[in-house]
């Protein structure tokens, strides 16, 4: 007993664990895996669950044989009914079956006194009383349907569905007075558009054309909408009356020119002028439309505006509307994003391309009014040439000269010529006061560019039209400031200098050059150099030309320098103007001279030679170049050259590898071309001793360690 009450647990009503485990079938393990000879479809388990299946248990059917047994059988319905009833008052559906259950057993008064209680309970469900009045009207009631009809629209007015049906109750009957009636109530209430729809509908199946008119009036200002008022016009033109439909466009435009569907509205009224054959005032509308609606919203109206006039209009007409659809399609562009400056450069050339003044100018003031956002010049390079386009439109199409200068003059009141400027915009401005004959507003102009935005453009235009005028003392002015702006400019210099010479100052120019060559920091020295040597040529110094490639060896001793002063040095026995009459003798001298020339142009090449040898051994490639254009200029010289003194010298071409350092370490190794000159290779035992002196020596300081 003890072991029992232990295993026992009073949670589990006094039984063990053990009885109350859910026992459930082991699973068994399928051991053939084997499909099945037979296969079963599921079709075919379905079909044998529905052979199983036990017939359904169906209670008896009653049978009533007098009136004792329908009594009990109403009393005991009735009651199980009012039971539900009390137990489930607010389901509407009892309600109904129990009213319903009294109509199929024709006791009326019963049934109506059902839906009255139901009605009690939620007279808000319009649903209820639907099937109130058709219960009142499927048995003939129809003092009584009424009766519930006009309790329903009364309580719920909001109904459409109540008054559809009460309107449909009495044009049934034949109460077209009553029908008439029951709209007048409703339209009080202002339904929606499809209840006045169904009263105009209504009058017009009696054919009650004025009524139908009067009730349009009234649908109209309870709706002022652009459907509402094309309706009216299309009911208008239906019956014939051109004049009061177009009436009723006016009265709509004149109301709704402003709303957001007036774009349908004016397409409609074009319409009904254009089936009316009055294409002109189709076309004004079209027009009047165009310039009040705003673009964004005409795309339909525009294309309906080229269709129309494709089919009625003349060519003026055809490109009149294209170009509006275009313009409309720049100005959504430009609305979109002000700062689109090409889009604004497409609409500009199409206005030009019509050729109305006042709107390209409108539209240049409003594409010049986006200026960009920041005051950097790569925001401002596309925007200036709208300032640009529109001068020259000014000056060349519109043929104004004071608006032209007008605008050159507020486009550079607007550069921040602090921060940045454009010299383009500073010299169109002073070459259209040139064209304009006004020479000292052009120098204005240029003078304020210097002082205010100084540019090479600017300086090399104004020198050049100084130039032009012969107005010499002015170019040197303008130099000199130059040359103080930037004294770094070699081009400036060398053009100063060319000028002095053009004008016979040839110690003036050469006084310039040598200021330039003064310079601290130039931006291309060897240009300088070079008009320098090339004015001393000019002018047959060749003493003056020698000592200037002295100093310029003293800065630099590049190839080029060398190479160029050998063959000046080869070159001078020309420049000489010293002849007498006698020709055996100027030949003598020509020989004597030509000699030297040479002789002079070898020690050129032996102090290069030397100095590439001594300071520079490590540039071979230039010493070898330098080698190749001696003997080049040996072989010039005819019988007076002597190739044997430069071959010798010449280096041997070595194809050798060599390997390509990288950042993580050693990448493969590369082909070069190696010069060995002949004094190289009269030691390479030296080389291999060098050589072998440092292998020795690592293998020293390896075994110490």
């Amino acid at each position: 007993m003890g072991n029992s009450g232990k295993e026992a647990d009073a949670s589990l009503g006094y039984l063990t664990r053990k009885d109350t485990e859910v026992k459930l079938p082991r699973p068994t393990r399928v051991k053939n895996k084997t499909p099945a000879p037979i296969q079963i479809t599921a079709e075919q388990i379905l079909r044998e669950a529905r052979e199983r299946q036990e017939a359904e248990i169906r209670p008896p059917k009653q049978k009533i044989t007098d009136t004792g047994e329908l009594a009990d059988y109403r009393l005991r319905k009735r009651k199980e009914y009012e039971d539900l009833i009390r137990r489930v008052r607010w389901n509407i559906s009892v309600w109904v079956k129990y009213a319903q259950w009294e109509e199929s057993q024709k006791d009326f008064s019963r049934a109506r006194s059902v839906w009255e209680r139901a009605l009690e309970v939620d007279y808000r469900n319009h649903t209820l009383w639907l099937k109130y009045a058709d219960f009142e009207m499927k048995n003939k009631f129809v003092n009584h349907a009424r009766n519930v009809w006009d309790r329903a629209v009364s309580l719920l007015p909001r109904v459409d569905q109540l008054w559809y049906k009460y309107i449909h109750m009495e044009e049934m009957l034949g109460n077209v007075a009553g029908a008439r009636q029951i709209f007048e109530r409703w339209m009080n209430w202002m339904p929606d558009q499809q209840g006045w729809l169904s009263f105009i509908k209504f009058e017009l199946r009696y054919n009650e054309i004025e009524r139908a008119r009067g009730i349009y009036e009234r649908f109209v200002e309870c709706h002022p909408k652009v459907t509402a008022w094309i309706r009216f016009a299309k009911f208008e033109m239906k019956n014939g009356d051109i004049a009061r439909a177009r009436n009723v466009y006016e009265r709509a435009v004149e109301k709704l020119a402003e709303d957001e569907e007036a774009e349908n509205l004016f397409v409609a009224f074009a319409e009904f002028e254009e089936r009316c054959k009055e294409t002109e005032r189709a076309r004004c509308i079209y027009k009047f439309a165009l310039d009040h609606i705003p673009k964004g919203s005409a795309e339909d109206l525009y294309r309906k505006f080229v269709a129309f006039e494709k089919q009625y209009g003349d060519k003026e007409g055809i490109e009149d509307a294209i170009v509006s659809k275009r313009r409309f399609q720049y100005e959504d562009e430009v609305r979109k994003n002000p700062l689109n400056y090409d889009a604004w450069f497409d609409y500009v050339r199409l206005e030009e391309s019509v050729g109305d003044k006042n709107r390209v100018r409108e539209v240049y003031e409003r594409a010049i009014a986006n200026e960009p956002p920041a005051p950097e010049k790569r925001y401002w390079q596309r925007y200036i040439y709208l300032w640009i386009n529109y001068a020259l439109y000014e000056e060349l199409d519109a043929e104004d000269a004071e608006r032209t200068r007008a605008v050159y003059r507020l486009c550079l009141q607007q550069i921040p010529h602090d921060k940045f400027s454009f010299a383009k915009i500073w010299l169109l401005a002073a070459q259209f006061e040139i064209r304009h004959l006004n020479l000292k507003g052009a120098r204005q102009i240029l003078g304020n560019a210097i002082g205010k935005a100084p540019k090479d453009k600017i300086f090399k235009k104004y020198i050049e039209i100084e130039l032009q005028l012969g107005n010499m003392d002015r170019c040197r002015k303008l130099y000199e400031k130059y040359l103080e702006w930037s004294p770094q400019n070699c081009y400036a210099w060398s053009k100063f200098a060319e000028l002095e010479r053009s004008l016979g100052e040839t110690e003036r120019a050469r006084a310039i050059f040598e200021l330039a060559i003064a310079q601290p920091a130039l931006d291309m020295p060897e240009l300088l150099w070079k008009a320098y040597v090339d004015f001393e040529i000019s002018e047959k110094q060749i003493d003056r030309t020698r000592q200037l490639y002295e100093r310029l060896l003293d800065r630099t001793k590049h190839l080029k320098v060398w190479i160029s002063y050998a063959k000046f040095e080869a070159s001078a026995m020309g420049n000489d103007d010293d002849n007498d009459d006698d020709d055996s003798e100027e030949v003598t001298i020509s020989e004597d001279q030509k000699k030297l020339c040479i002789q002079n142009a070898r020690s050129v090449f032996e102090k290069a030679l030397n100095y590439f040898r001594t300071s520079a051994p490590e540039l071979k490639e230039e010493r070898a170049m330098l080698l190749e254009e001696w003997l080049n200029m040996e072989s010039n010289f005819g019988e007076l050259g002597n190739v044997a003194l430069v071959q010798p010298k010449l280096p041997k071409k070595l194809k050798r590898r060599r390997p390509i350092n990288s950042e993580d370490g050693l990448s493969g190794m590369e082909d070069y071309v190696d010069y060995v000159f002949p004094e190289e290779n009269n030691a390479p035992n030296l080389k291999i001793l060098e050589a072998a002196y440092k292998w020795k020596k690592q293998r020293l300081s390896s075994s110490d360690e």
